[in-house]
């Protein structure tokens, strides 16, 4: 179950939020589902109360950000390393309505 182990990091119900116990490998209140994106498994859990309810994995979908880059808007996971460093330190900053 090296999916546990991935998991682990994120010790909540992807629904509600309720923290999840584990015991060394063993889900005590919980269940592990695995979603794939493409060729990706991204692991996630449901507690014992929202998976009776619902089975399904919902609302989890990863997201492309689009930016633009030297005149043109482009997925930001397409660029190169120093531009998605660019990206990262950017800070945005809002106008408010009076400017």
């Amino acid at each position: 179950m090296d999916a546990v182990k991935i998991a682990n990091k994120e010790k909540v119900c992807h629904d509600c939020g309720k923290e999840i116990k584990l015991e060394g490998k063993e889900i005590k209140n919980g269940v592990l589902i695995v979603y794939k994106d493409g060729e990706k498994e991204i692991p996630v859990f449901k507690c014992q109360d929202c998976f009776q309810r619902n089975p399904e994995l919902r609302n989890y979908q990863s997201c492309e950000v689009y930016s633009r880059i030297v005149g043109y808007l482009r997925p930001v996971q397409q660029w190169h390393v120093g531009k998605k460093q660019e990206f990262q330190e950017r800070e945005e900053y809002q106008l408010s309505k009076n400017a």
